[in-house]
């Protein structure tokens, strides 16, 4: 999927995105607001994980 659609649809998507995601919070989500640099600097932030390992799911999780 585009991320132009998940950005422009990102309420639709915040489900999917805690799902994947279960440490993000409402308040991150909201703080995110579909914007990608966003959600992976918060998962970093929550995970500990690399930026690159970071990258590789959220481009996974948006092909979906």
């Amino acid at each position: 999927m585009d991320w132009n659609q998940i950005e422009g649809n990102w309420k639709q998507f915040t489900g999917k995105a805690k799902e994947q995601w279960g440490k993000l919070t409402d308040d991150d989500m909201a703080q995110i607001d579909g914007d990608r640099e966003q959600l992976e600097g918060k998962i970093q932030e929550r995970y500990g994980k690399s930026k690159e390992e970071v990258k590789k799911e959220v481009d996974e999780w948006s092909r979906h």
